[in-house]
């Protein structure tokens, strides 16, 4: 099994649950923050990803990743915190309480 279809069905829940949370206020604000946070991490994420690899801290087996990859890391790599940018605020703005409209 590749790294890629071991990360479709977090792909698929990250895109499904952040639509569902459309219907709940301040979507368009949340999903400008997830995108600031996902640059970060993103960011974060080469320059880390590519320090540990660089320094033998761990590896990936080649035959199960696309080729693609951003200095040393794996494209793969980069999709963890890209869905948890979106997936947890998220899942954040549907189980918190509805703002009340008398407050």
């Amino acid at each position: 099994m590749t790294y890629a279809l071991l990360l479709l069905p977090f792909l698929a829940i990250t895109v499904v649950v952040t639509l569902l949370s459309a219907v709940r206020p301040g979507f368009g604000r949340r999903m400008a923050a997830s995108a600031l946070a996902a640059v970060a991490l993103l960011a974060l994420t080469a320059v880390f990803d590519n320090v540990m690899i660089g320094a033998g801290l761990f590896s990936y087996p080649p035959e199960h990743l696309s080729g693609i990859r951003i200095g040393l890391a794996p494209i793969e790599d980069f999709s963890y915190p890209l869905c948890a940018a979106f997936l947890v605020p998220a899942i954040a703005a549907l189980v918190s309480r509805r703002e009340r409209s008398d407050a």
